[in-house]
């Protein structure tokens, strides 16, 4: 069995020990200044922001092609026809309509989806529980059983201090998104778990306040010392994840992961000043032994 996801989706390295020999990752393409990148594989992180910095023009992305994934799918099932595809939300993205496109190109592979209805780490999330389900030899109805459940029990929530990106790829209404910047209001925005899109979750006058409403979102969720499994992630902003996580750690019994870079490709939607965190009660990743603890 094999999986395929995007570049949509977060793994911090060492969650990718054992499991990189059967994931695939599709393309997601970021264009800035007429010069087309693969994010993650033509330009990573620092090469990004750096250019990011040097312009006035914006960022645009786009998804993998029907094609590109049939040329996946088909180089696949050469060897191994059993896939399940695993992808970005499709409140955000139309990657997996083209995953879907690109599978009926192909009949010789045998191709199972899952809409992880969120990105990043924690669509990672769901992409290692299959992927170390796969390796341990269970059925696709089992990973796709539980990789549902992972799905159900995870969250993700993020704060950031420059709009204009946001603005820009019309993920906030620009009236709205204007508003909040003339205001300097700091949005905290959350990942709704039945249509996998953007909502506010709160929002603060600065982003030095925002840090702390983030935690305090949580905190009307979860129970001061409840045990929790988190990922704190960032654009480019490691001073802002070491401080996220050192609030999450005064209020709850985390059991982390190691801090992680989202993708460029995401980041050209946030800028580099983006801090979030994925978050789920430990319970649930305490019955699957194989996923990363820490």
């Amino acid at each position: 069995m094999q999986i395929v996801s995007d570049r949509g989706m977060d793994l911090a390295p060492s969650q990718w020990a054992g499991i990189e020999d059967i994931i695939h990752l599709a393309p997601l393409v970021i264009t800035l200044d007429g010069v087309s990148y693969r994010s993650g594989v033509d330009i990573q992180q620092e090469e990004f922001y750096a250019k990011l910095a040097a312009t006035e023009s914006f960022p645009t992305t786009s998804q993998p092609s029907a094609g590109d994934f049939a040329t996946l799918y088909r180089e696949i099932a050469a060897t191994d026809p059993e896939i399940i595809s695993i992808h970005i939300s499709s409140g955000l993205s139309g990657t997996i309509n083209a995953a879907r496109e690109g599978a009926r190109m192909v009949p010789e592979a045998n191709v199972t989806f899952i809409d992880t209805l969120t990105l990043s780490g924690a669509e990672g999330w769901q992409v290692e529980a299959a992927a170390r389900a796969a390796k341990a030899g269970w059925a696709v109805a089992q990973i796709v059983d539980m990789v549902a459940r992972v799905r159900a029990a995870t969250e993700t929530i993020y704060t950031l201090d420059d709009l204009k990106y946001l603005i820009h790829g019309g993920r906030i209404s620009h009236i709205k998104g204007l508003l909040a910047s003339v205001l300097q209001i700091r949005p905290v925005i959350g990942v709704s778990q039945e249509d996998g899109r953007y909502y506010q979750r709160g929002q603060a006058r600065t982003f030095r306040r925002a840090i702390p409403a983030l935690v305090d979102r949580i905190a009307h969720q979860y129970a001061p010392g409840s045990a929790l499994r988190m990922q704190v992630m960032h654009a480019f902003n490691p001073e802002g994840a070491e401080e996220l996580r050192r609030m999450l750690s005064e209020r709850f019994d985390c059991t982390w992961l190691p801090i992680a870079s989202i993708a460029p490709v995401l980041g050209a939607h946030t800028g580099p000043s983006l801090v979030g965190v994925a978050y789920a009660p430990q319970a649930v990743f305490a019955a699957l032994p194989w996923v990363s603890q820490a």
